[in-house]
């Protein structure tokens, strides 16, 4: 068993990533207005992003390059190689740009919660603490952090369920019987979006090199991808179920109104159980965010060593600094936050679609092109993204109009 626990490691890193304060205050949103009823959307965001983030973990392994260097192969005709190059490289970095002030804003709301410091004293702060860490860290260092986190934010969000919960089947019926309450359309997409991160993809591609140096590790990695990702969505599923039985009908903004109606299940402990599970969340998502966009601009600019790279520090350094001031003035304009949304729908689609492309190319992949029953599953798993994608793209730029 310790054995096979040695393999985690990329996977932990997306499973991380995208337990974020946007995760955590989405489903905690998405119990209280609708109970237990989309915990199914919960299980198919989790499906989802194992079946993308399995392929590009392979895609990675197999090439020995990370996503965009494979993008970038893709095209002859250099015109399209621009195109698809720049698109996808500027929407995502703006919206890691675009987040990082709400993921340190996030990351200090549970500091502030249980010391009664303001939030945007504390986010800078944290945000110094992630700069050191990306100029002066590694690999290694970083995926050490994020496993932690993740154990922390399992026990805290686990344990707030277990002593809550009592309709389990209520629960199953939420999970294994599908349906969408009226009003409910936005929140799902919400849940899904997410979970399915598109920088997530560029990380995972990049960071499986770190790890094995051939494809003799593949097994391995799937193991890593299914069970990190998966623990990622018992954490969501757990948040979920704790604000629909405890908070069902109430209108919340955050996770941290969860304290109160726990408190008599918990007592004291409440509070202190909410604000690590929060500052768990927002740490993860603010280390990830930063290391997104300098792992995506690495890999289609085809910059060589990580985080021992100097322009790859320079892009993580840029995406953090930003955040630390602008949470330090409680910046976050709405029109920015539409904007990184409205991009990334578009994005999302796009980059599932290479994936798929790139995935069952013999002369990339040789041997290891998905079978047949997996672009079945992929190919509607990257139709249901697409749509998602779109709608959320026509809800942005509604909402900027």
């Amino acid at each position: 068993m310790i054995e096979k626990l040695k393999v985690i490691g990329p996977g932990a890193i997306i499973t991380a990533s995208f337990i974020g304060p946007g995760t955590v205050t989405t489903a905690t949103r998405a119990g209280a207005g609708f109970g237990f009823a989309l915990l199914w959307a919960v299980i198919f965001a989790i499906l989802a992003t194992i079946v993308l983030q399995e392929m590009v973990a392979r895609i990675g392994m197999v090439t020995g390059e990370g996503l965009g260097e494979n993008i970038r192969g893709l095209f002859d005709n250099v015109i399209l190689k621009f195109a698809a190059v720049w698109l996808v490289m500027i929407a995502v970095c703006v919206g890691c740009a675009a987040y990082i002030s709400g993921d340190l804003l996030g990351t200090s709301l549970g500091v502030s919660y249980l010391f009664g410091i303001p939030e945007n004293y504390v986010a800078p702060v944290i945000g110094i603490v992630i700069l050191t860490l990306g100029l002066s860290g590694s690999y290694k260092i970083i995926e050490k952090v994020m496993i932690g986190l993740i154990v922390l934010m399992s026990i805290t969000f686990i344990t707030t369920m277990i002593v809550s919960a009592s309709d389990v089947g209520a629960i199953l019926k939420g999970a294994f019987v599908p349906g969408i309450p009226e009003g409910s359309i936005l929140m799902i997409i919400a849940l899904i979006g997410t979970t399915v991160v598109p920088y997530n993809f560029f990380i995972h591609a990049s960071t499986v090199s770190e790890k094995w140096d051939s494809a003799d590790g593949l097994n391995a990695s799937r193991i890593d991808t299914i069970l990190t990702i998966t623990v990622g969505g018992f954490i969501t599923a757990a948040i979920l179920i704790t604000a629909g039985a405890l908070i069902e009908g109430q209108e919340v903004t955050n996770v941290v109104e969860l304290a109160a109606p726990l408190e008599p299940l918990m007592g004291d402990l409440a509070p202190f159980f909410i604000s690590v599970g929060l500052f768990s969340a927002g740490l993860s998502s603010a280390i990830a965010s930063p290391m997104g966009a300098a792992v995506t601009v690495s890999s289609f600019m085809r910059w060589k060593g990580g985080f021992d790279n100097r322009k790859y520090k320079i892009v993580f350094a840029s995406v953090i600094s930003l955040g630390i001031v602008t949470s330090a003035i409680g910046f976050e304009p709405l029109e920015v936050l539409l904007f990184a949304q409205a991009l990334n729908g578009l994005i999302l689609p796009i980059i599932a679609v290479l994936i798929m492309i790139i995935i069952n190319k013999k002369a990339v992949m040789k041997k290891h092109v998905n079978a047949l029953w997996l672009n079945v599953v992929g190919w509607a798993v990257t139709a249901v993204v697409s749509f998602l994608g779109f709608y959320s793209l026509i809800d942005a730029v509604t909402s900027l109009m």
